[in-house]
């Protein structure tokens, strides 16, 4: 099977009620934790490739790892995805590199300029027939150099429906990227938020069976913060997303849910722990080998809640 773009996955998760998981990798193991409980749930799969991940291990071999998951897994749809592409040049280029879907996240400009760049992505990229996805509207929070509002502002800066049906139309992008409360980071929040569900109501009433995309959607799971707390860790006030909200979501008009602070701790936590139980330890195969398996489970368990294990058929 060869890489496929989304809008048949996008198509499927609204008649199901369901969301696409989609996880940033930054090296194998990270990968191949996530690979592998795609492969056991029999779930679509979407990869994505941040500004940070091609600064740490370039393109190349990120690009290199996604086609062997799509040669070793055949059954599979996966989706090879840019995030947060802030120019039209990095999209062109993924494009160019065979990406099957780009992001061109023009948030930080005016709102008729946001449309104008993402138009002239969604040109070339429909010309080469990959989807683009665009954002409308600031999440809050800081992650892979993408820095949004703060906290206390999150609210404050939320997708405006009738400004989301104005921006599809005239830029069209295949999906949107709205802000509903969610934010970048493990330091999402100082209490726990409430999502603007309402936002994502109205927004999917004005713009039937449209795809919507949910950033910094990471819960910041309790069983890795105490583990990284326990072994040396310091991240006491780390708090996410509630996955009840997640849920709740995914069965509106999100259709693709974002994740990465949860795999970058689930692999730091067993890492820790592994260091602290077994202070001789240094052969990397023995503390990367935990944390593969614990983004393996923790994976399993994301596709759960986005209800779409047993999916991958359907969305070929």
């Amino acid at each position: 099977m060869a890489l496929v773009g989304t809008r048949k996955m996008f198509e499927m998760a609204q008649k199901g009620g369901y969301a696409i998981g989609a996880f940033n990798v930054n090296n194998m193991e990270i990968t191949q934790g996530i690979v592998s409980a795609i492969a056991e749930e029999k779930a679509p799969l979407i990869l994505q490739i941040s500004k940070g991940a091609r600064s740490y291990a370039s393109m190349s071999y990120l690009k290199a790892i996604i086609d062997v998951v799509v040669a070793e897994n055949p059954d599979i749809p996966v989706v090879m995805h840019l995030d947060h592409g802030d120019t039209f040049e990095i999209c062109k280029q993924c494009v160019d590199d065979g990406f099957s879907s780009v992001m061109i996240d023009a948030s930080k400009h005016s709102f008729e300029e946001n449309i104008a760049i993402t138009k002239k992505v969604v040109e070339y990229a429909h010309a080469h027939d990959v989807v683009v996805e665009a954002e409308l509207g600031q999440l809050g929070g800081i992650e892979e150099d993408v820095i949004g509002v703060s906290a206390e502002d999150v609210g404050k800066h939320l997708t405006d429906p009738e400004e989301a049906i104005e921006f599809v139309e005239k830029s069209g992008c295949d999906s949107l990227a709205v802000a509903c409360g969610t934010s970048h980071g493990a330091y999402k929040f100082k209490t726990t938020p409430t999502l603007a569900f309402d936002v994502i109501e109205k927004i999917g009433e004005k713009l039937p069976g449209y795809p919507l995309v949910m950033h910094g959607s990471s819960s910041v799971l309790k069983e890795f913060k105490d583990l990284i707390n326990k072994y040396g860790g310091a991240m006491p006030d780390a708090m996410g997303v509630p996955e009840d909200a997640i849920a709740k979501a995914s069965k509106m008009a999100i259709c693709k849910v974002n994740i990465d602070t949860d795999l970058r701790m689930a692999l730091t936590a067993k890492i820790r722990q592994v260091f602290a139980e077994k202070p001789a330890e240094f052969d990397p195969r023995k503390y990367l080998g935990p944390g593969r398996e614990a983004i393996k489970d923790m994976v399993k368990h994301k596709l759960q809640l986005l209800g779409c294990v047993g999916k991958a058929a359907e969305c070929m």
